[in-house]
């Protein structure tokens, strides 16, 4: 017994020698997946020699002597650190997930084929000039030179998926706009969630619960057909997350009579949902012609955001109206057709065919109407039968610029990179069309100015907030607000501009761009720090946009701590917030108390009228909160219970309901109780943070400052089991000195490879945090010298 023991022993033995030593033979070639930074590399596709220099934080610095040979090393590198990203852009931008994932995302590559968002990109070349279109060749070049030449293993993710990706094409290039233009312009998602809600509550009550800055304010609203609820609340669940809108942003120009160098200031820091990596890309291109350094999205060969060694731009999302969902009531008589002023018309249709992996295509027939393409259809049978719905009367079509094929938006950044003043980038914004955005500009002559470019529809008898009847003319656009009259500022005579998605103009602009407009705490907050003071500094914006005070809590923690609190623990909590300073930070008790005590609040105030829709509605509604208990305290009665509950009363039980939901995740003690414990920033990864065991090597998971209405944005989810995390905020962060550009400071959160195995796959997300930065300067001989890696690429000649 003893011998067969020894010899099982030893056959364990060398069976996890055995594993062992072949998990180090595995992991050795997945580590053949990291860039090649050094040596020559002879490339097909370049006139002429380009040196990529990175430096110690991974960055790319391009030196070339011709502009698109700059451009093809930019397509190279990112190939190099971000494959997989480009691979997910494209392959979501044309509804082509489930060819890799299978019907689990199908739901996603459905709703982007009705959009048409990859066909539009492959119209939208055809606008561009020969020197545009040769600029997406280039870049495309530089990433097939990549796929053609790399030696070793392709990135994890491709491995595990047994996935190799096909060539780059310059339309794939341009889908990202695409993409970010559904997101930054989410107003029918809003437009749905209140058709849905008139099914319980009044016009009045659903105004309310989108609190504007004038009470007055009058509303027009049409009478539109009966649609199904339970149809409307499928439709809702089935909008894909991954393009949920996002909406906020801070952005601040100071003039140079402000500030310390005489010179420019332009702070921005633009916020969107968090994964690992960032969006973000920091690059710097040089040539004899062209000057490039800031933020780049990998797949676009353009800066959205940075400078040009002359001008700095930023942007801001404005929060404009620009889209409208139109009810279409179907013919009678000829269900294929609609009806419209002039009488039925027939559907536009098309066909698609998604290829899903391990199971069967599935065949679509896109239909559009006059307004646009009808995103009711992208409910499939099970959808109609979960509903429980018959044949629909009618169905819903979405009006978006976002999906018109005219698009110049490419062209317009192109212009913009390479603007030397106000003049010129102001003629460049001109292409801009969407997402309608504020663009921040700075120059080192001294000018600022602000402009607010896109398409907004012009409307006649309706307000953009809810569905219209499609069959009625007065409902339809008119037309767009014309370039010259949409918002501008250049250099006002107060010399600072701020946006942080606030009201952008005031009751005396002649158009509408939107009802509701972003909470103004934030923008407040910078005017309040700017404010009285004469001699601005570079280092000053940057702490600024670290900034943790929460305004909204200095509105509303007053108004509740007028309630009363029963047990000694929500006594200890209100004693805690007596004295706070209102700042958000990671290792204090407060910020957990208030936020706690808010979405208790919110919610008991909300879920007797919103039912299960309350979840689409909840957020850190701060407005609505301050408003419902100020103003419209019939909200704070639970019309579920036959007594009548008072705004003090619904205060004091969300408190006690607060300090029980914390006690039982962080403890009873409240001296333990931290703000950073619930709040923490996620960077998931989009593949391995389903993979356990892998997760803790992909995901980054950090504490942090900062909250919902605070200039360092610490947005959070509010719905499920973590309501506090983290899960929208700044993934980049830039302060440009226009009086010295090289001493401008750029921050990304995560860091620039996305993979897992780099260490520059992480080592930004401290910095990040604590509000440091990186400069992206120097000449090339001392970039040299410190060199984390130079890569020569040499052109080679066709045989």
């Amino acid at each position: 017994m003893a011998r067969i023991l020894k010899h099982v022993l030893r056959a364990g033995a060398l069976t996890v020698i055995a594993l062992g030593f072949l998990s180090v033979v595995f992991v050795t070639w997945l580590r053949t997946s990291l860039p090649q930074t050094d040596g020559t590399l002879t490339l097909l596709g370049l006139d002429g020699p380009v040196e990529v220099i990175r430096d110690g934080n991974g960055v790319p610095h391009i030196f070339a002597d011709r502009v698109n040979d700059a451009y093809f090393a930019l397509g190279f590198a990112h190939a190099q650190d971000r494959l997989w990203q480009m691979e997910m852009t494209r392959r979501i931008g044309a509804g082509r997930l489930s060819e890799i994932f299978g019907r689990r995302t199908l739901r996603i590559d459905r709703f982007i084929r009705f959009l048409g968002l990859h066909r539009a990109a492959q119209a939208q070349l055809t606008l561009m000039n020969a020197d545009e279109r040769a600029v997406l060749d280039a870049y495309a070049a530089g990433v097939n030179a990549y796929l053609t030449n790399r030696k070793g293993a392709l990135p994890p993710e491709f491995i595990v998926f047994g996935h190799e990706p096909e060539r780059w094409r310059p339309a794939d290039s341009l889908v990202w706009a695409r993409i970010m233009a559904v997101r930054l312009s989410g107003n029918w998602r809003s437009e749905l969630l209140r058709l849905r809600l008139a099914e319980t509550l009044t016009q009045t009550q659903i105004e309310q619960l989108w609190p504007t800055d004038d009470d007055n304010e009058p509303v027009t609203l049409a009478t539109i057909p009966n649609t199904d609820a339970a149809l409307l609340d499928r439709l809702a669940r089935a909008l894909p997350d991954e393009l949920a809108p996002v909406d906020a942003s801070n952005a601040w120009v100071i003039g140079g009579a402000h500030t310390e160098t005489g010179k420019p200031i332009l702070a921005n820091d633009p916020h969107l949902g968090f994964g690992a990596p960032i969006l973000w890309y920091l690059a710097r291109i040089e040539t004899p012609t062209l000057s490039l350094t800031g933020a780049t999205v990998p797949g676009v060969p353009l800066h959205p955001l940075g400078n040009n060694g002359k001008i700095a731009w930023g942007m801001s999302t404005t929060g404009a109206d620009v889209e409208d969902l139109y009810v279409e009531t179907l013919d009678p008589e000829n269900p294929s057709q609609y009806l419209t002023p002039n009488g039925p018309k027939a559907f536009t249709t098309r066909i698609e065919k998604i290829y899903v992996a391990n199971d069967e295509p599935v065949t679509l027939t896109i239909r559009e109407t006059r307004h646009g393409p009808v995103v009711s259809d992208v409910l499939d049978e099970a959808d109609l039968a979960a509903a429980d719905s018959e044949t629909p009367a009618s169905v819903i079509a979405l009006a978006s610029p976002t999906t018109r094929i005219d698009d110049e938006t490419a062209r317009a950044l192109f212009l913009m990179n390479r603007a030397g003043n106000w003049r010129e980038f102001l003629a460049a914004t001109r292409l801009f069309h969407a997402p309608v955005q504020n663009l921040f500009y700075a120059d080192t002559a001294g000018d600022i100015g602000l402009v607010t470019p896109g398409r907004i529809p012009l409307r006649s008898d309706h307000d953009g907030t809810r569905p219209v009847p499609g069959q009625e003319a007065r409902f339809d656009w008119r037309a767009f607000i014309p370039f010259d009259d949409l918002p501008k500022r250049h250099n006002p005579a107060d010399g600072v501009i701020i946006n942080a998605n606030n009201r952008l103009v005031g009751a005396e602009y002649p158009h509408q761009i939107s009802r509701h407009w972003e909470a103004a705490y934030r923008a407040a907050r910078i005017a309040e720090l700017l404010g009285g003071k004469k001699a601005h500094t570079v280092a000053e914006s940057a702490a600024m946009q670290m900034d943790t005070l929460s305004p909204a809590a200095r509105r509303l923690v007053p108004l509740l701590l007028t309630a009363p609190a029963k047990s000694d623990r929500a006594k200890a909590a209100k004693e805690r917030l007596r004295g706070w300073d209102f700042r958000m930070q990671r290792d204090r008790a407060e910020p957990l108390i208030y936020a706690a005590w808010l979405r208790a609040l919110e919610r008991a105030i909300l879920e007797d009228e919103l039912g299960d829709r309350v979840d689409d509605y909840a957020r850190s509604r701060t407005r609505f909160v301050v408003a419902a208990i100020t103003k419209h305290q019939a909200w704070c009665d639970d019309i579920r219970t036959p007594g009548t509950e008072t705004c003090e009363t619904q205060i004091a039980a969300a408190l006690e309901t607060a300090v029980a939901d914390i006690a039982e995740t962080q403890g009873p003690d409240i001296a333990g109780w931290r703000w950073g414990a619930a709040h923490k920033a996620q960077f998931r990864h989009r593949v391995f943070s389903q993979v356990p065991g892998v997760r803790a090597l992909a995901d980054l998971v950090v504490e942090t400052d900062g909250g919902d209405h605070t200039l360092n944005r610490g947005q959070t989810r509010q719905n499920g089991a973590a309501p506090f995390s983290h899960v929208h905020g700044s993934g980049y962060r830039a302060v440009y000195d226009l009086a010295d550009l090289d001493r401008s400071r750029y921050v990304i959160a995560t860091g620039q490879s996305g993979n897992p195995l780099s260490p520059y796959y992480r080592d930004m997300l401290e910095r990040w945090r604590a509000g440091g930065f990186i400069t992206i300067a120097g000449d090339r001989d001392a970039l040299r010298r410190d060199a984390a890696g130079i890569l020569t690429l040499a052109p080679r000649r066709a045989p």
